[in-house]
């Protein structure tokens, strides 16, 4: 018995069939897109830090002012600062790096609420789709920042750990900005994860809580102290692998 005898048969007509499958392969063309219209537009924005945060930030919040203030600082030490683009602590980051000297980078997502593009990106990447925009943000950073935030930074956050966990791309900084937001996590993935061996002790490595925005910067300096920012002829092929 075949693969097709097990599946269940839709009830489609061979014109019906056809279109749908015409659309399927146009679909697949137009994510093709924006990884390649994408990547054309960044390929000199380098080197970045991606900061990750809530849409629902208001700029009265202290996080809002201490996320502004960390891009600001990213961005005159030299680096170009990613933001997902929208409002909340997206636009502080790209409000800190737009005052800056180095570019401030916004990769939107066409969202049916919240999101909505901020006045202050110097380059403004649109995606349809997330996984696009996630490889985006994972090729061309050096060092990822995640501000508090939602279900949509969580899922940034564990993004990256679990690539850079499997070696999918470059050892880099994770840092956690606001111990008040992340310690309980933290103490949760030490507690549960670790003691029911989902991770090895090494993996809690991989993540560093640091409230101090100059502090933050030095960190991802010293990381890159010995190996410099550009990519290594064996980091460059794991990110093509993504």
């Amino acid at each position: 018995m075949s693969l097709s005898d097990k599946l269940p048969q839709p009830n489609l007509t061979e014109q019906a069939t056809a279109a749908l499958r015409a659309r399927e392969s146009y679909h697949v063309l137009k994510i093709i897109s924006e990884f390649v219209e994408a990547q054309e537009d960044l390929h000199a924005v380098h080197p970045a830090v991606s900061i990750f945060g809530s849409a629902r930030t208001k700029p009265e919040h202290p996080f809002y002012q201490r996320c502004e203030t960390l891009a600001r600082l990213l961005s005159d030490a030299g680096f170009a600062v990613l933001s997902g683009g929208g409002p909340g602590l997206m636009e502080a980051a790209n409000k800190g790096a737009y005052h800056g000297k180095s570019p401030s980078v916004g990769l939107n997502i066409e969202l049916p609420h919240e999101q909505h593009p901020n006045p202050y990106q110097d380059l403004s990447v649109k995606f349809r789709h997330f996984f696009p925009r996630k490889v985006m943000f994972v090729k061309h950073a050096v060092a990822y920042v995640v501000m508090p935030g939602g279900f949509g930074t969580l899922d940034e956050m564990f993004e990256a750990l679990t690539l850079v966990q499997t070696g999918k791309t470059r050892h880099m900084p994770i840092i956690l900005c606001g111990s008040e937001f992340w310690s309980g996590l933290v103490e949760w993935i030490r507690d549960q994860l670790l003691t029911h061996g989902m991770i090895g002790a090494k993996d809690l490595d991989l993540l560093k809580i640091i409230d101090d925005p100059q502090e933050i910067v030095q960190t991802i300096f010293d990381h890159y102290e010995v190996s410099g920012f550009r990519l290594q002829p064996e980091e460059r092929d794991k990110i093509l692998s993504l």
